[in-house]
């Protein structure tokens, strides 16, 4: 019966294949929408987590923060060697410490330049940032202690001021300081805030002191704890002691701030999610306009088959196998509609993933549950009108013309 069923129904779709596909229309359009939705968050979520763990493992920084209250602006108090150096010798539970200053200035080699950004920073800033040197070497001991000006190049300054030339043991200037090149870093990329992480310049952070900051500020500390377990406590071990080599008294606010990567991670993926749960819902709007449109279309083919209904119902068929049989065309029109719309979805998903170059994260469950949706719709909305077309009296329905 099922079958027959099921037969009759293809049948009475495939005699009117565009007013089918044009009421599966709404379907598609919402099947495709959430798939697409869906997906290009996973994707996103997916390279954001990535483009954070590579900034450095276990990452938290240090920063001078002073609240700004009404009034005058209150300057920042920065940090100083010695407050890297004590969280170093007396906070437990960390891999690297490494103190930062950074000097924008103009690179020139040749006939080659580059606004860069100087990093005034000690070899212990690769460990803390993850990030291994692809060709020469690191700082030496001598070059950190006595603040030789030997540069580490990123993957940017590179490629603009040197090309395909190689760039060890040349000699750049920077502003007014001329500078040895040691090293090139390898290429990070953009980080997940669109911020070019390979244009930059390690030197000694001594050298940028004294040639060009000219005091012995820090303007930030990177620490890397030794495991992700670890990172809690090291952040309430480093606010403890800033508190008091600052002289903060109890009930007073930090002139200071301490974020980890974790923090930063988890905000932007509940961020994304949420984004993509709410896009998700408008599109789904469109899959109860597609409902509608079924709904709509039935109740027209009932009036269409009335006579051809009062037959089936005068010569035995029961209510319930008329009922069945519109029940299942809405199901059909909306389960096709439901596979268009997936196909489509996941097509112009990985087009989109490619262009804007997150990766394409096929989710089955996301497709499983939007055809489940869609033939939840085609159920609901097709009850109705096979409900009204199994209730037709045979011979009112013979009558009519």
């Amino acid at each position: 019966m099922w079958w027959n069923t099921l037969q009759l129904a293809w049948r009475e779709l495939r005699a009117n294949v565009l007013r089918s596909l044009l009421t599966t229309l709404g379907i598609i359009v919402g099947v495709a929408a959430v798939v697409i939705v869906v997906t290009l968050g996973q994707g996103l979520t997916m390279k954001v987590t990535a483009d954070i763990a590579s900034m450095g493992r276990n990452l938290l920084f240090v920063l001078p923060f002073t609240p700004q209250r009404a009034g005058p602006a209150t300057p920042q108090t920065p940090f100083k060697m010695d407050d890297s150096e004590a969280i170093e010798r007396e906070v437990q539970g960390i891999a690297a410490v490494a103190p930062s200053t950074i000097r924008q200035t103009q690179a020139v080699y040749g006939s080659n330049n580059w606004q860069i950004a100087i990093n005034g920073t000690s070899n212990e800033y690769l460990t803390v940032r993850d990030w291994p040197i692809s060709q020469g070497r690191a700082f030496t001991d001598s070059e950190e202690r006595g603040g030789r000006t030997v540069c580490i190049l990123g993957e940017t300054p590179r490629k603009e001021l040197f090309g395909q030339q190689t760039p060890l043991g040349a000699k750049i200037r920077l502003g007014a300081t001329s500078c040895d090149v040691v090293g090139v870093l390898a290429p990070k990329g953009q980080s997940t805030f669109g911020q070019d992480q390979d244009d930059t310049i390690l030197m000694p952070i001594l050298a940028v002191q004294r040639r060009m900051t000219g005091t012995t500020d820090v303007q930030q500390i990177w620490v890397s704890a030794a495991t992700a377990a670890q990172v809690h406590p090291v952040q309430e071990s480093i606010a403890t002691l800033m508190r008091e080599r600052r002289r903060i008294r109890p009930g007073e606010q930090d002139d200071f701030l301490i974020r980890d990567l974790q923090s930063v991670s988890s905000l932007v993926e509940s961020t994304t999610q949420l984004l993509t749960a709410g896009l998700s819902a408008v599109a789904a709007i469109s899959l109860l306009v597609g409902g509608i449109g079924i709904m709509n279309i039935m109740l027209v083919s009932v009036t269409e088959r009335t006579r051809e209904i009062g037959i089936r119902l005068a010569i035995g068929a029961l209510e319930r196998d008329v009922l069945l049989q519109f029940l299942i065309e809405a199901v059909v029109l909306s389960c096709v509609g439901g596979l268009i719309g997936a196909a489509l979805g996941l097509g112009a998903s990985a087009g989109i993933a490619y262009a804007i170059g997150v990766p394409f994260v096929l989710s089955p469950w996301v497709v499983v549950i939007s055809f489940g949706f869609s033939a939840a719709v085609g159920i609901v909305f097709g009850f109705f009108p096979a409900r009204r077309a199994a209730g037709l009296d045979p011979i009112e329905a013979l009558r009519y013309e």
